[in-house]
C-alpha cells in the first residue's frame, strides 16, 4: 500500500519539480550572453634572425638535456641532484599545487550546490484551556503544548552564468595555475645555469690555485738564483727583496683562492639540498669541459621555448579574464534555488508521501548603486591588463637581447681566449729566456721582474678566460629558455626538460 502512495503522490510531484527546474535551466542556458575579452595585440617586431647569429649547418638547437653537451659526468651528476632535490624547484611545485586547487575552488561556482539536513525539534509553549490527550507528536494540557517536529531534506541552489562571470573567473584560475606552471620552469633553468656557472667556477679555481703554484714555484727558484748571486757578489739586497716581494705576492694570492673554492662548493651544496659537509666536488680542470655546438634557431621560436615569455603570456590571459569577470559585475546575476524532503510532527510518519515537501524559486539581483566599487573594479582590472601587456612585451625584448648578448659573448670570449693562449705562450718563452740569462748573469733585474708578472698574470687569465668562455654557452642556453621542448597542450612542458 506504502508502495502505491508513493506512486501516486511522490513521483508525479518530483518529476514536477525536475521539469520545472529543467524549463529554467534551459531556458537560462538558452538566452545566455556571455561577454568576450579578447587578449590585447602585443603588437610586437619580431626580427628574422638574431643579430649576432653565426651558427653552422651542422649545429643543433639545444638537447632537453644540454648540460650534458659539456661532456662532464660530474656535472650531470649534479644536474641529476638539483632536477630532484633542489629546494626552490620544491617550492614552485607546491605552488602549482596550491593555484591548481584555486582553480578547482573557482571551477566550482560554474556547478550547483547540494546540501542535505535533518532536525529535530521538540517546543513547548502556553496553553489556555482544558488538557487534552497525546495525539502523534503533540501533548496539550491545561498549562502548556509540547511540538516535535522532525525533518530532513535536500536543498540546492545554482547561479546561471549568464555574462560569463563565473567562466572568467575559471580561465583566469586557470591561466594563473598554467602561470605557475611556466614560473616553476623558469625557476628550474635558473637553477641548472646556477649549477653548471658555479661548476665552472670550481675548476677554473682549481686551475687558478694549480697555477699560483706552478707560480710560486717558478718565484722560489727566481729567489734562490738571486740569493746565490748576492752571496757571490753579483747581486743586490734590493734585487733580492724584490724577488722576495714578488714570491711573497704569489703566496697572498692563494688564500683567496681558496676562500672562492670553498664558496663556490658551498653554492653547489645548496643548489643540490645538502649541508656542505656532505658535498665533495671532485672537479678538476676546465681543460676536460667540452663546448657545445649549438644553433639558436630563429627569434620567432623563442616565444614558444622560453618559460619566462610563456608565464608571461598566461598572466596576461589571466588578466584579461579578469576584465571579462569584472565587466559582468555590472549585470544582473540570476539564482535558482530549489528545497525538497520530508517534514512531520511524528518520527514515524516522517517518510510518508503526505509528508513530502518541496519548493523552487528563481531571484534576480541586479546593482543600482554601490558607490562606484564596480566601475572602480573594472578599472582596476583594466589598468592590470595593460601593465601586464607592457610586461609582456618587455620580456620578448629582452629575450631577443639575451639571446644575441649570449651570442656576441661566446664569439668575443672565443676570441680573448685564443689571444690570451697567445699571451701566455709568449710569456713564457720569454719567462724562460730570462731564467736562463739569470743563470749566466745577462740579465737585469727589471726585465726579469717584468717577464715573472706577466706569465704569472697571463697564466691566471687564461683560466678566466675559459671560464668566461663556457659561462657564455651557459647563458646561451639559459637565453633559449633551456631544452627545446615540442609545444603541448595548454603550453605545459616537465620542468626537468629544462
Amino acid at each position: 500500500m506504502f508502495r502505491n502512495q508513493f506512486r501516486r503522490g511522490v513521483r508525479p510531484r518530483l518529476a514536477h519539480a525536475m521539469r520545472l527546474g529543467l524549463m529554467m535551466a534551459v531556458l537560462a542556458s538558452s538566452s545566455g550572453c556571455l561577454l568576450t575579452t579578447d587578449i590585447p595585440d602585443p603588437a610586437l617586431d619580431v626580427p628574422g634572425a638574431y643579430k649576432e647569429d653565426h651558427a653552422r649547418r651542422e649545429d643543433a638547437p639545444p638537447a632537453l638535456d644540454w648540460w650534458r653537451a659539456f661532456k662532464s659526468r660530474e656535472l650531470n651528476v649534479l644536474m641529476e641532484e638539483a632536477q630532484t632535490v633542489n629546494l626552490d624547484i620544491a617550492a614552485a611545485t607546491a605552488r602549482i599545487l596550491q593555484a591548481d586547487a584555486q582553480a578547482r575552488t573557482a571551477g566550482s561556482a560554474l556547478l550547483p550546490l547540494v546540501s542535505g539536513g535533518a532536525s529535530a525539534t521538540r517546543s513547548k509553549s502556553a496553553s489556555s484551556g482544558g488538557g487534552t490527550v497525546t495525539s502523534g507528536g503533540t501533548t496539550t494540557n491545561a498549562s502548556r503544548a509540547d511540538h516535535n517536529t522532525f525533518v530532513a531534506s535536500l536543498s540546492a541552489s545554482y547561479e546561471i552564468d549568464f555574462w560569463g562571470k563565473n567562466r572568467d573567473a575559471l580561465l583566469a584560475a586557470e591561466s594563473t595555475a598554467n602561470a605557475n606552471r611556466f614560473d616553476r620552469d623558469t625557476i628550474a633553468l635558473t637553477t641548472y645555469a646556477s649549477v653548471a656557472n658555479a661548476y665552472f667556477e670550481v675548476l677554473a679555481t682549481q686551475d687558478r690555485l694549480a697555477t699560483a703554484a706552478r707560480n710560486i714555484a717558478a718565484a722560489q727558484r727566481i729567489y734562490d738564483a738571486i740569493k746565490a748571486r748576492v752571496t757571490a757578489g753579483t747581486s743586490s739586497d734590493l734585487d733580492l727583496s724584490q724577488q722576495e716581494t714578488v714570491l711573497a705576492n704569489q703566496r697572498a694570492a692563494v688564500p683567496p683562492l681558496r676562500q672562492t673554492l670553498a664558496q663556490q662548493q658551498n653554492i653547489l651544496a645548496t643548489l643540490v639540498a645538502r649541508p656542505p659537509e656532505a658535498v665533495n666536488i671532485a672537479g678538476g680542470t676546465l681543460n676536460s669541459i667540452s663546448a657545445p655546438r649549438i644553433t639558436p634557431g630563429l627569434p620567432s621560436e623563442l616565444l614558444t621555448q622560453r618559460p619566462d615569455i610563456r608565464r608571461q603570456e598566461q598572466q596576461l590571459a589571466a588578466a584579461t579574464a579578469n576584465v571579462g569577470s569584472a565587466r559582468a559585475q555590472f549585470f544582473p546575476t540570476i539564482q535558482l534555488t530549489g528545497q525538497g524532503g520530508y517534514q512531520s510532527v511524528a518520527l514515524a510518519a516522517l517518510f510518508t508521501p503526505q509528508s513530502m515537501f518541496y519548493n523552487a524559486a528563481v531571484g534576480l539581483t541586479q546593482p543600482i548603486f554601490d558607490g562606484g566599487a564596480i566601475q572602480a573594479n573594472f578599472d582596476l582590472t583594466r589598468a592590470q591588463q595593460d601593465e601586464l601587456l607592457q610586461t609582456y612585451r618587455k620580456t620578448v625584448i629582452s629575450a631577443f637581447a639575451d639571446v644575441d648578448n649570449a651570442l656576441v659573448s661566446i664569439k668575443q670570449t672565443a676570441e680573448k681566449l685564443r689571444l690570451q693562449r697567445i699571451v701566455l705562450r709568449s710569456s713564457r718563452r720569454a719567462f724562460d729566456l730570462s731564467e736562463r740569462q739569470l743563470t749566466i748573469g745577462t740579465i737585469d733585474i727589471v726585465t726579469l721582474l717584468n717577464t715573472q708578472l706577466t706569465l704569472f698574470q697571463a697564466e691566471d687569465a687564461l683560466s678566466q678566460a675559459q671560464m668566461a668562455w663556457l659561462q657564455s654557452y651557459v647563458s646561451l642556453y639559459q637565453a633559449l629558455g633551456g631544452g627545446w621542448m615540442p609545444k603541448t597542450v595548454n603550453g605545459e612542458g616537465p620542468a626537468d626538460a629544462l
